[in-house]
């Protein structure tokens, strides 16, 4: 009699066929998921390097803006421009001159409004891809020094040599998109 050996019983094919499918899709979704997640966090670089940029142009407009207005003061040569305080004064803060608000008021910048139905001036420097910024000018006050106010030379009257005046120019920018929006002020002051 002839002794039959036992041969190993090996698993089935058809068995493992499954399992690999399996692993196959589940390393697939892994891989989309990765490059979906890779996706949406460049696309969040990208917008943020585009409002920083945005911001950026806000920013250097305004300056621009306020350059300007500091230049129409520096060619400025007496207070006329601004009108008499106490007349009706429509006409000239609608070309963007002002005398400081009452305290208590409304700041003239913000009695603006959205800067876009007037009482302000524009830059005359182009800015490409913008809209071009705005600017108004503030008469804050007149600062006379105290070696002026003894004025012993010419006894009781005022020679201007101490006398300082004190301006705000208030200066908007804009972006490439209308959100992007600065603005900001600069005190200047002038003797006559």
């Amino acid at each position: 009699m002839m002794m039959k050996r036992n041969q190993p019983i090996l698993p089935s094919k058809r068995g493992q066929a499954g399992i690999v499918l399996f692993m196959s899709l589940v390393m697939l979704l892994l891989l989309t998921m990765l490059g979906v997640s890779s996706i949406q966090t460049t696309s969040l670089q990208l917008r943020m390097a585009r409002n920083a940029n945005d911001g950026n142009l806000a920013f250097q407009a305004a300056e621009v803006a306020l350059r300007d207005g500091e230049d129409l003061l520096e060619d400025l040569n007496s207070l006329n421009d601004f009108g008499d305080p106490l007349d009706d004064l429509a006409v000239n803060e609608a070309n963007g001159y002002y005398f400081e608000a009452a305290p208590g008021d409304l700041p003239n910048w913000k009695d603006l409004g959205d800067w876009e139905s007037g009482g302000f001036r524009t830059s005359e420097t182009q800015i490409t891809g913008a809209e071009q910024p705005k600017y108004i000018v503030e008469h804050v006050q007149t600062i006379i020094a105290d070696a002026d106010a003894l004025n012993l030379d010419n006894i009781g009257e005022d020679i201007g040599a101490g006398r300082t005046e004190v301006f705000r120019v208030t200066a908007r920018g804009y972006g490439a998109t209308a959100d992007a929006q600065v603005m900001i002020q600069g005190t200047y002051g002038k003797q006559f």
